[in-house]
């Protein structure tokens, strides 16, 4: 069965959206050679998980109140409410406040610093 392999974060401005992403989640974050193009390492290779890239958005922002418009990334936090606190120093805003998903765990999504949703889910304990 197919499964996704790579993401792609589209930024307004790649310097703050690399800044954002380092900071609120420990993201390696380097330039692909000359390109306008950002690799991204969220984990180590032996660990569940997906590693993507980011590049220049080609066009205007989502508006603040714009209706979901492409794939949400969901990223694992053993401490949602410390991830929440770093989204918020590091400039994030709420999309949709963090609640419990019965046998899920804890949910929240957040806009990062170029408009983008993004889910941050503590997982149930088990």
């Amino acid at each position: 069965m197919p499964r996704p392999v790579h993401f792609e974060i589209h930024a307004a401005g790649p310097d703050r959206a690399r800044r954002f992403c380092s900071a609120v989640f420990g993201w390696k974050i380097g330039r692909w050679g000359d390109l306008p193009y950002w690799t991204i390492t969220t984990g180590e290779d032996d660990q569940p998980g997906v590693n993507g890239g980011l590049l220049p958005r080609r066009g205007p922002a989502p508006a603040p109140d714009a209706p979901v418009h492409g794939y949400v990334v969901t990223i694992s936090a053993a401490d949602i409410d410390a991830t929440i606190a770093a989204i918020d120093v590091n400039g994030g805003t709420v999309a949709l406040p963090k609640d419990e998903v019965p046998g899920v765990g804890l949910l929240a999504y957040y806009r990062d610093t170029e408009a983008n949703i993004f889910g941050v889910l503590q997982p149930a304990e088990r």
